[in-house]
């Protein structure tokens, strides 16, 4: 149990704001330095007592920290970097919160720092973004990678891993070449392909747009990804190639095999396809959190009636849960319930689940 730490912020946004939060909540004897462009951000952290001290500069006032967290966007990471080295004193862990590793990791390389560094990647996030969005909760049951160089004292490994866990996170160590690989995969592509997937729908469509009105069940789920940050992915892109391009070879081949698949009417081969897909597919482990952002939706029977949808608003509002977004399921296809509610995380749609089914309203879950 960590009784006392002194953790340094070098940007201090939705992540670097929620792991401050999630410290000071968790650590009674705990000492945040904030570091930001933003001083809006900063001032709103000292007024709610998050942050106990912030500098209008990368200054002196980090060489008492413990930990460093490199928070800023990528791009900083750089200039960041070099303003920072000269502060840190010869214990003190410094790390990230970036998607991408192999990119940090070479700069620490290059700036001699891999003694002190440890790559951090808590898979947590939101749409919203901004210190004021932040909440120490956004780290809950979230897997938080950590990724040590070569050179990473093995006491300091253990430390943030501790760190970690007390801030309810659930840590994992990978090499900064195998975190790359496995987000590549599961998060990386999968942005990739729904992106494409959403133009090939919009180049495809008529002219009145059947495709488009008709795409709001299944497709919009399988694509949701596709609503993320243009920016952000263009950089994990251009930062993340390799891998992407490695996956996305071998995931054009198995499009091409399914191709053969269709012309020779194979439907042996088709059915495999999909029933190894479920049964892989069925056997992941729920998790709270991951690479990709969970979607917190149900689906809940309603009467085609004036009031319906305002009641259901009614009573969650009564009882404090918010609406992240609401609507009508016109395709319901692959799916059960004429109304779509989707909420901000994980205990809003429980509560909503067991207050509304105890009103008599039936609930169609998400999978």
């Amino acid at each position: 149990m960590i009784m006392s730490v002194t953790c340094g912020f070098i940007g201090l946004g939705l992540i670097g704001g929620s792991i401050a939060k999630a410290i000071k909540a968790k650590i009674k004897d705990s000492v945040i330095i904030a570091y930001d462009i933003n001083e809006e951000a900063l001032n709103l952290a000292f007024k709610e007592g998050v942050a106990d001290l912030v500098c209008s500069s990368i200054d002196d006032s980090f060489r008492a920290c413990d930990y460093i967290f490199l928070c800023a966007p990528v791009r900083d990471n750089d200039e960041n970097l070099l303003a920072v080295r000269d502060y840190l004193s010869p214990t003190c862990i410094l790390t990230d919160v970036g998607s991408v590793k192999s990119d940090i990791h070479r700069h620490i390389e290059a700036a001699g720092l891999e003694s002190h560094f440890i790559g951090g990647h808590p898979m947590a996030g939101s749409e919203r973004v901004g210190y004021v969005n932040s909440k120490a909760l956004l780290l809950e049951n979230a897997y938080y990678i950590l990724t040590p160089t070569e050179h990473t004292f093995p006491g300091h490994l253990q430390a943030y891993h501790n760190l970690v866990k007390q801030l309810g996170a659930i840590p994992l160590i990978l090499s900064c070449e195998q975190h790359d690989y496995v987000t590549a995969a599961v998060s990386h592509l999968p942005h990739v392909i729904a992106a494409s997937l959403v133009n090939l729908v919009r180049d495809s469509d008529s002219r009145d747009g059947v495709m488009k009105m008709i795409a709001a069940g299944g497709f919009k789920d399988i694509t949701r990804i596709a609503s993320s940050s243009p920016v952000m992915w263009q950089n994990i892109c251009l930062t993340n190639t390799h891998n992407i391009l490695m996956l996305l070879s071998d995931y054009i081949a198995s499009l091409e095999h399914i191709r053969e698949e269709l012309l020779a009417q194979d439907g042996e081969g088709l059915y495999q396809l999909f029933d190894s897909a479920r049964t892989y597919r069925d056997s992941f482990i729920s998790a709270s959190s991951g690479p990709i952002k969970v979607s917190y939706a149900m689906n809940i029977d309603i009467a085609d009636e004036p009031g319906a949808i305002a009641t259901i608003a009614t009573i969650l509002a009564l009882n404090s849960i918010s609406i992240k977004n609401i609507g009508i399921v016109h395709n319901r296809e692959a799916e059960g319930g004429v109304l779509r509610v989707e909420f901000y995380e994980e205990a809003s749609i429980e509560r909503a689940k067991q207050i509304l089914t105890g009103k008599g309203y039936t609930i169609h879950s998400k999978l």
